[in-house]
């Protein structure tokens, strides 16, 4: 049970916005949240994101039935039987994320909460993933909405620095996504969901995944430019170096298994800027 609960959320995806909001939290200036505001801020985030998660996974069982790499989701297995009351509980958990940042953080936190569930529950599943190929590009928002989410619970007036990470969120999605969608192109294409690679070949995808990810460390670089420095820089242009090295690759070889190895370089990328953050922040902050 305690698995299909984590599959059902996207506990994994959840983490990633949990701790990006986290880390906006910690590199940006202002008053200090207390240990039970960070919990809050924590909680919010991750539970509103399984909110959203759960329901891309009530919304999109025809199309989970189809793909091998969601075949084993629970409402395609009927581990979890779809009704209404899966709608009541999964706004109660966004109910509860949202509120509990109004009551404890404010109420610019708990808007960015509240729109980066909306944004991939709404406009990216209902509205554009069936439709069109910038399905992942504008509901990809719902990572930047994370880290304004976490900036805004310091100081709802919101500095460069949570900003450019924010774009660069925005940015990394794409790319992240795009490398996925290339090594799963069969499962896409068998479902009907315009996916970039459906749309235009992998080898033209994996172009596009490399213009895009050079825009996205030309943005991660920019913090350096106003305040942070060398250990944020240095975590930035290795991470973003390495996952340019990966789609260089992927371009000359648009594989399944080269295409995953640029899907895990973007993790690689994200980890290492934000942990460079971090040692910024604690180490010469």
């Amino acid at each position: 049970m305690f698995n299909q609960i984590v599959n059902l959320l996207k506990l994994r995806i959840g983490v990633i916005m949990m701790l990006t909001a986290l880390v906006a939290m910690v590199v940006t200036p202002g008053q200090s949240l207390d240990g039970m505001q960070v919990l809050v801020l924590a909680f919010a985030v991750l539970i509103s994101a399984g909110s959203a998660g759960a329901f891309n996974q009530y919304f999109e069982v025809d199309l989970d039935s189809v793909m091998q790499r969601t075949k084993d989701r629970p409402f395609v297995t009927g581990s979890f039987k779809k009704s209404p009351l899966w709608i009541f509980f999964i706004l109660a958990l966004l109910v509860v994320g949202v509120g509990s940042a109004v009551l404890f953080l404010n109420n610019a936190a708990a808007l960015y909460i509240f729109l980066g569930a909306f944004f991939y529950g709404i406009i990216y599943t209902v509205l554009l993933k069936r439709r069109t190929w910038m399905n992942i590009v504008i509901g990809g928002a719902a990572g930047s909405f994370a880290v304004l989410a976490g900036a805004a619970a310091v100081d709802p007036n919101l500095s460069p620095i949570p900003i450019l990470l924010a774009l660069v969120l925005f940015f990394w999605t794409p790319s992240h996504f795009w490398s996925l969608a290339i090594a799963k192109h069969q499962d896409y294409a068998k479902a009907g969901v315009p996916m970039l690679p459906v749309v235009i070949g992998d080898k033209r995808t994996a172009v596009v995944v490399l213009g895009n990810t050079l825009v996205l460390v030309g943005i991660s670089i920019m913090p350096f430019f106003y305040g942070m420095s060398w250990l944020y820089l240095a975590g930035a242009v290795s991470g973003g170096g390495y996952f340019i090295y990966q789609n260089i690759k992927m371009i000359s070889e648009p594989t399944p298994k080269v295409a995953m190895k640029s899907f895990f370089a973007s993790l690689v990328q994200l980890v290492f800027l934000l942990i460079g953050a971090v040692l910024d922040v604690l180490l010469l902050g």
